[in-house]
């Protein structure tokens, strides 16, 4: 398990957790994390429930201290500084609007609490309202707008201080799929428009990989990888990151080769070029587990040379592509799940036919069986 760090240095990093640690009672919630977080960066902490993202979020924000190392904001050790001194906007996972304030003195508590002028709040509430495209709507009071609507105006209220930096807690959870869908687009334009450096949590991978300029996937207090959507999907450093983030299939093969940076890995009757980091020190002909997302799988009929041969034993419709279960048959029997554009592959893979599995070329990664 490798815990990778941000090497960004300097006027380049906005936030930057420096060996982190935090308990509660006996259980270490977080183990010595360090991250950087650059200016104007959009980045998100990934991972399943009781990973420490959350946490790690609340530290920053000001509502737990550390208990090892030290939080810097602007290069500034901000360990003992209370949440309103931070420069901070957060925005909640349930908005935490005040119900009995219109939409307008919801945006604009945070300014009064600053005691900015009357004038000045007038003008940066309006500006906020055109932002998140809620103008006329001032007067209204929360439980009259629909849930995008509430959202953005807890956008709004976050934002409309200037915050050095911006924190989601899995603010489109409760959405409908569409609604949160059309919501990202929203968030991440806002975000790119503002320049405004962004920690997004969340346990949704395509959430992640859709919004994230980089992501650090977390597990049990620590980061695993840390890396932009393409370096998490396409070269995960361990099995967890492999198989939490995306779909993979797991394939057992045999090392066949190294060379340098790759190695070759067969897979039944076909060969595949794989990067030999995450093989290091492993001999010609061990076992590995090879991990290939179900979008570089291919079906070829029965008696072309394959990785595998197999039944097709199930079909999932998806609009776009169709997933397609092979059963597999030999030593170790498997289940592969193959992606495919587009709805002719229904017709042309029926249930029940026989059928040759190829993996697209350099794509997947291996591990050595423990």
């Amino acid at each position: 398990m490798k815990q990778q760090a941000s090497v960004a240095t300097g006027d380049e990093v906005a936030v930057r957790f420096n060996a982190v640690t935090k308990r509660f009672a006996k259980t270490v919630a977080l183990h010595e994390v360090s991250l950087a977080v650059r200016r104007g960066e959009f980045m998100t902490l990934l991972g399943p429930s009781g990973c420490g993202k959350t946490t790690l979020l609340n530290l920053a924000a000001g509502f737990f201290s550390p208990d090892g190392g030290e939080i810097l904001i602007d290069g500034e050790r901000v360990n003992d500084v209370p949440t309103y001194r931070r420069e901070i906007g957060m925005m909640f996972q349930n908005y935490a609007l005040f119900p009995h304030m219109t939409v307008a003195a919801n945006i604009a508590f945070g300014l009064k609490a600053r005691h900015v002028t009357k004038h000045e709040i007038g003008r940066r509430v309006g500006e906020a309202l055109a932002l998140v495209k809620l103008t006329g709507m001032e007067g209204r009071k929360p439980r009259q707008l629909s849930g995008g609507q509430q959202q953005r105006v807890a956008l709004a209220r976050a934002l409309v201080i200037n915050p050095k930096v911006l924190l989601l807690d899995e603010p489109f959870s409760a959405l409908d799929k569409n609604l949160r869908s059309a919501m990202q687009v929203e968030l991440r334009e806002i975000q790119r428009k503002l320049g405004v450096t962004t920690i997004f949590v969340t346990h949704d991978q395509s959430e992640a990989l859709s919004l994230s300029d980089r992501l650090a996937v977390m597990s049990e207090g620590r980061i695993r990888q840390l890396g932009t959507p393409t370096e998490i999907y396409r070269r995960p450093c361990d099995r967890f990151v492999a198989s939490f983030v995306g779909d993979a299939n797991v394939l057992r093969g045999r090392l066949d080769r190294i060379d340098g940076a790759e190695v070759s890995v067969a897979i039944g009757a076909v060969r595949v070029s794989v990067p030999s980091g995450s093989l290091q020190g492993a001999l010609a002909s061990a076992p590995v587990d090879l991990y290939v997302r179900p979008e570089h799988l291919q079906l070829t009929t029965a008696g072309e040379p394959s990785a595998r041969m197999g039944t097709i034993v199930g079909q999932v419709y998806q609009g776009g592509h169709v997933d397609l279960l092979v059963e597999c048959v030999g030593p170790s029997p498997e289940r592969l799940l193959v992606r495919s554009a587009g709805y002719q592959a229904m017709t042309r893979w029926p249930v029940g036919a026989k059928v040759g599995i190829s993996i697209s070329a350099d794509e997947g990664v291996a591990f050595a069986i423990p």
